[in-house]
């Protein structure tokens, strides 16, 4: 296959008399070797494209082929394995990582395509349970593989105008959603990013000289969210400055959910002990339980104290679809900031996260702002307004919009809400499956997607009382994953939490999902587990 490796000299797009031309005073090229810039004179340059577009193209169709057939059609078929389980070491030599001088082959290039889909984890597999994002939506997928193809940043209309204007709409009907007529918002990649812009708007809007003075000129700031929330809150307090010790953790009740009335001690607390509290950022849908903090409550108390309330929503926040459980977000409409993550309950894909904002003032702009000249001019010929780029933290930014319009122009809004009530269902089933069956208990009842439970086999049933109950529960729960990871049969978390000891964390979100998964899961667990 190395005779297809063409020469640009070879291209159609390159005219008889140039093509050889250029032979004769650089070679052929068929020693292997191509041409070196340095033999150039005068400053003159290749008369033809470096990339051999037809060669490219070929290679393009027949390792779409593959993806179609490996990671697509495989891994979302539920007689395949969910993972090809290999160790490290096995792994380095099976896959050929090493970077070499010379390039490989077509068909060398395409076994590599084949050996990273074949050993990669299908998260698109109807058994895949291990995070909170799952399965597989045409239609989101196929707005991934056009933005990856047209390969453009999202920062000024200049170079994405069908995507600038697309991301407004968006970014209205998700704002529509949580309830503001109006408000702004970007597109960020991923959760913690958005709950680090509410971080740093609620700072700014409190003491707006942060941005030119820095640290030194502002008081120590305190900051509240519950002891259940997600670990990006004490990321972007380390990250901005504010410190690790000035977070405050409020308690949760036995569901995970937080206290108002400790939320409301703590913030006094911290004002008596020369402090400044500044934000409280509550959490819908925690990672673990699945916890929805009660917002109207929290609001209140944001509102007596003068604080932003920022809502983390990254995982419950798809439920405002549903008429049914949106009632699980009551009072998010009072919040100043709402972090929401399509790409979970979705199924967008990764990555699709939002910042939303209630504010109507640009504050988001005059925040992050450095108008670099060269890309936010003041003198175009169209509305400068649609360059959003300055609102971002970043330079250069992905395109994020396309796969949820995509998807949602496909589905309707109706067809969203199906989605979303459907999870709910399966959760419903799932664990009424589990109360007929011995060895499976609860955490808690779910509130949301997230199903919590031991699993306690036959040798530990009727020993709740014995000294070495709890450690010798905490090893089941890694021995199962481990044993399902390699077999590859399916995949779900686990872990400790506070006094907890081990317990799975089964998440309900694919839409591939049939009951018969539901059961086999069940079965498998007590396959993989009973002989403990």
């Amino acid at each position: 296959m190395e005779s297809q490796r063409r020469h640009p000299v070879t291209q159609s797009t390159m005219n008889t008399a140039a093509a050889t031309k250029y032979v004769q005073e650089f070679g052929d090229g068929k020693d292997g070797k191509m041409p070196s810039v340095a033999t150039l004179q005068n400053g003159e340059h290749l008369n033809g494209p470096l990339l051999d577009h037809a060669e490219g193209q070929h290679f393009l169709t027949e390792a779409f082929q593959v993806i179609l057939e490996e990671a697509l059609c495989k891994g979302t078929d539920v007689d395949e394995k969910v993972c090809e389980w290999r160790d490290p070491e096995e792994l380095r030599a099976v896959l050929d990582l090493e970077l070499r001088e010379g390039g490989e082959t077509h068909d060398q290039l395409l076994q590599r395509v084949r050996d990273v889909a074949k050993y990669s984890v299908k998260t698109n597999h109807p058994r895949f349970f291990n995070q909170l994002f799952a399965g597989v939506d045409y239609h989101a997928l196929t707005g991934r593989f056009l933005t990856e193809a047209l390969n453009t940043s999202q920062y000024t209309y200049e170079v994405a105008p069908v995507f600038v204007l697309m991301e407004d709409v968006v970014l209205s009907k998700l704002r529509a959603l949580v309830g503001w007529a109006e408000g702004d918002g970007i597109f960020c990649p991923g959760g913690s990013i958005s709950n680090m812009y509410a971080m740093n708007l609620a700072r700014y809007r409190a003491f707006p000289q942060v941005k030119l003075q820095g640290l030194w000129a502002i008081p120590r700031l305190a900051i509240f969210t519950s002891q259940e929330s997600h670990y990006s809150v004490c990321k972007a307090a380390s990250f901005q400055g504010i410190g690790l010790e000035n977070v405050h953790f409020v308690k949760v009740d036995e569901r995970g959910c937080m206290i108002p009335e400790d939320l409301d001690e703590k913030i006094e607390l911290a004002r008596s002990q020369g402090a400044v509290p500044f934000l409280v950022s509550a959490t819908s849908g925690t990672t673990i339980q699945g916890a929805f903090d009660p917002l109207d409550s929290i609001a209140d108390i944001c509102e007596k104290h003068g604080l932003w309330m920022h809502v983390d929503a990254a995982w419950g926040g798809s439920v405002l679809f549903s008429k049914k459980h949106r009632h699980l977000v009551k009072g998010i409409e009072r919040a100043d900031s709402v972090t929401w993550n399509p790409h979970k309950m979705l199924l967008t894909g990764l990555q699709c996260s939002v910042f939303l904002l209630k504010d109507t003032t640009n504050l988001l702009k005059r925040c992050h702002c450095a108008n670099a000249t060269y890309l936010f001019q003041q003198d175009k010929f169209y509305d400068m307004s649609l360059d959003t780029g300055d609102k971002s933290v970043q330079c250069g930014r992905k395109v994020d919009c396309l796969k949820l319009w995509l998807m949602w122009k496909a589905l309707g809004t109706q067809g969203l809400a199906e989605r979303v009530d459907k999870a709910f269902a399966y959760t419903r089933y799932l664990v009424e499956e589990m109360r007929k069956r011995e060895g499976f208990q609860l955490v808690n009842e779910p509130q949301f997607v997230n199903v919590c439970f031991w699993f306690i086999p036959p040798s530990l049933r009727g020993m709740e009382d014995s000294e070495d109950y709890r450690h010798r529960l905490s090893k089941v729960a890694p021995v199962i994953k481990e044993r399902m990871m390699r077999q590859g049969s399916m995949m779900v978390g686990y872990q400790p939490q506070k006094e907890r000891v081990n317990f799975f964390r089964m998440v309900i979100l694919s839409p591939q999902i049939a009951r018969q998964d539901l059961d086999f899961f069940l079965d498998e667990i007590e396959r993989l587990g009973n002989d403990l």
